[in-house]
């Protein structure tokens, strides 16, 4: 008895089907990725909890530097890195600036894998 098997194509034609669903074009899973690069650092995440738990709803950059342990420009380069993936809003107010979560943000978030 041979233990090798010979498989034969299937004959269900549903496996060809195209999805209902369309895919994510190469600039929306750019702009996807992006968040998700942003989020894929622990002091980044850092600061979205920061911003998010204080009871203001916003943080001052002057604030931010303490809890991390880092210089102001790093952290200034990981709040700016926040703010083009679209996660935070920054006002800038006389020398300082003041960071807020973009309004809804963690549900969309939530919903790109969701979505997908």
């Amino acid at each position: 008895m041979n233990s090798l098997q010979t498989l034969e194509p299937s004959a269900d034609a549903s496996c060809c089907v195209p999805a209902d669903k369309a895919a994510l074009s190469a600039e929306e899973a750019q702009q996807k990725a992006l968040v998700f690069k942003a989020l894929a650092d622990p002091n980044r995440l850092r600061l979205l909890s920061i911003v998010k738990a204080e009871a203001s709803g916003e943080s001052c950059v002057c604030d931010l530097t303490e809890p991390l342990d880092l210089s102001q420009p790093t952290v200034s380069h990981h709040l700016k890195i926040l703010v083009d993936a679209g996660l935070l809003h920054r006002e800038k107010r006389g020398t300082w600036a003041y960071y807020s979560l973009v309004p809804g943000v963690i549900e969309d978030v939530s919903g790109i894998l969701a979505g997908l």
